[in-house]
């Protein structure tokens, strides 16, 4: 970089920073670990918590549903406020804070004795997740000059696959040897080590020019997205998208984000700055982060189901499948920017969104004697087409915005994926429950009239049912299996084409390649003052 002169800038960031850079970052994926590799746990741990007690909770699939949602609804209706608080009093303060709240309800939902609780429990992770992932975008983004960014946020975005990679196997682990809860006490210990590192290392960083907070935008968002979610999961609990207490807090729920986007266009401090999505790039950016989480928490819900109940596979074997598409992240979300550099963000992230919609259909052709190999090429195809989506669109986004706002900027990119993988979980979660009740149904004539319906909800309350019913209950298993089949390859055919209307929104409206190449590519050619304009 130089000056107007021709002669070298100065560097932007202290000499005593720019040297730690690199165990900074590996403290900020540390800390995003913790709080993703939550939701990858989770993921193998549904069947074991929809047993009965005392193996787990007795949880219905609305209440699973319910028990990943809260997380992420909070999470996504607090990141707004989080990015600017950390904007505010600074990015390492609300990291520490955040990571610690973490911490205790992790603790809390371990020792949960009903779902209610373990939902509440949940909806306090989120909240302290909510102050540590803006946070470590932001303070990445302040830590690392503008060239090295591409590089460094491919390593941040690889951490999710980490993650993903981790969480089931160590659930498989810890499913095997301990009770539910441990997948949650796990968290205590690594929390600890997370806080002292970002302690000793992370530095603070604050914007000089914070905006104000938006409490009521906060609130409108969460209230919107909550209802919209219920209805949503409810109509899964009915098998039934059209009843009164379905439309009713979906058209509400829509009607308060409606509210939620006029009084963000009107505020003087909003909780998200509409203007950001005026630019097109912008907009199908953050719609891709959206998807992609979509197709990977929708995934990761009803491959739990098809690897341990229809194929019978333990939760570390099911962890161990899943796999491939964690290592395929892994390796290919850091060198996504090499793809960026020869085809462009336009054609890398189209061909990516392809990528998963490729491994959506495969799942629609998986039955209970698919090969092992067949199922691994479908999750390494979704977790390459992942890695091409999720880096490029990180970095364009936080392009896009000014670097004293990287705090809210990193806010909208997470509010997204949270928005999308809650919404991932409750319309694919619903509408398997769905087909699966409208094809188990004819077979419940054997239970007794008041355990019909709780017995068609899901795969697992027919197998509770049917072990219930002693010998004469083998008779639901195959019906149970060929309903969930074809329930879940419904869910698939769908979710490939969602996916594939991604792909056109990202091939229509990203950058396409430019002369600048990969580490200086500026979709729009924005200077760091324009999204203040």
């Amino acid at each position: 970089m130089t000056t107007p002169s021709g002669r070298p800038a100065p560097p932007r960031i202290p000499e005593a920073v720019h040297r730690r850079r690199w165990a900074i970052l590996t403290v900020l994926m540390f800390s995003l670990i913790i709080v993703v590799l939550d939701n990858s746990i989770l993921g193998v741990a549904v069947k074991t918590i929809a047993s009965p007690p005392p193996h787990g909770l007795g949880a219905t699939q609305s209440e699973l549903e319910w028990a990943m949602n809260s997380y992420t609804l909070v999470l996504a209706g607090m990141l707004f406020t989080a990015g600017l608080v950390g904007d505010r009093i600074g990015r390492k303060k609300v990291l520490i804070f955040g990571t610690l709240l973490f911490g205790f309800g992790s603790g809390l939902a371990a020792l949960s004795g009903s779902p209610a609780e373990l939902v509440a429990y949940r909806a306090l992770m989120g909240f302290g997740a909510a102050f540590v992932m803006p946070a470590t975008l932001a303070v990445l983004v302040q830590v690392f000059e503008r060239d090295e960014q591409p590089k460094a946020m491919g390593i941040w975005a690889g951490s999710v696959g980490v993650a993903i990679a981790v969480g089931p196997v160590t659930g498989g682990l810890l499913l095997d040897h301990f009770w539910w809860g441990s997948i949650f006490l796990i968290n205590v210990p690594v929390v600890i080590i997370a806080v002292v590192c970002v302690a000793i290392l992370v530095p603070d960083s604050k914007d000089p020019n914070p905006g104000g907070l938006d409490p009521l935008g906060v609130v409108l968002s969460i209230v919107g997205l909550l209802l919209l979610v219920y209805g949503i999961i409810h109509a899964g609990e009915l098998g039934d998208f059209t009843a009164r207490s379905v439309v009713g807090p979906v058209v509400l729920g829509l009607a308060v984000l409606v509210c939620f986007v006029l009084h963000e266009r009107r505020s003087r401090h909003p909780a998200l700055d509409m203007g950001y999505f005026k630019k097109p790039a912008f907009t199908a950016a953050v719609t891709a982060v959206a998807l992609v989480f979509f197709a990977l928490m929708g995934l990761t819900f009803f491959s739990a189901f098809y690897l341990q109940s229809v194929r019978g596979y333990s939760a570390l074997r099911a962890g161990l499948l899943i796999l491939p598409m964690a290592v395929a992240q892994m390796v290919f979300a850091p060198r996504a920017r090499l793809a960026v550099a020869r085809f462009g963000t336009r054609v890398t992230c189209a061909a990516g969104m392809l990528l998963i919609a490729v491994g959506f259909m495969a799942f629609a052709l998986f039955d209970t004697s698919t090969p092992v190999w067949v199922i691994e090429l479908a999750f390494l195809a979704q977790g390459v087409g992942m890695a091409h989506v999720s880096t490029p669109v990180t970095y364009l986004v936080v392009q896009l915005l000014p670097r004293e706002k990287a705090g809210s900027g990193s806010a909208v990119n997470n509010t997204f994926r949270q928005i999308g993988g809650a919404l991932g979980v409750a319309v694919l979660g619903s509408l398997l429950a769905t087909r699966y009740r409208s094809g188990i149904e004819e077979h419940l004539g054997a239970l007794p009239a008041g355990a019909r319906d709780a017995a068609g909800e899901s795969i697992e309350a027919t197998f509770a049912a049917a072990e219930k019913l002693g010998p004469a209950g083998k008779a639901l298993i195959g019906p149970a299996n060929e309903a969930f089949l074809d329930a879940m390859h419904l869910t698939s055919l769908c979710s490939a084409a969602i996916t594939v209307v991604g792909a056109v929104v990202v091939g229509a409206f990203l950058p396409g390649r430019t002369r600048a190449g990969p580490d200086r590519q500026d979709p729009e050619r924005v200077p760091e003052t324009a999204a203040r304009d």
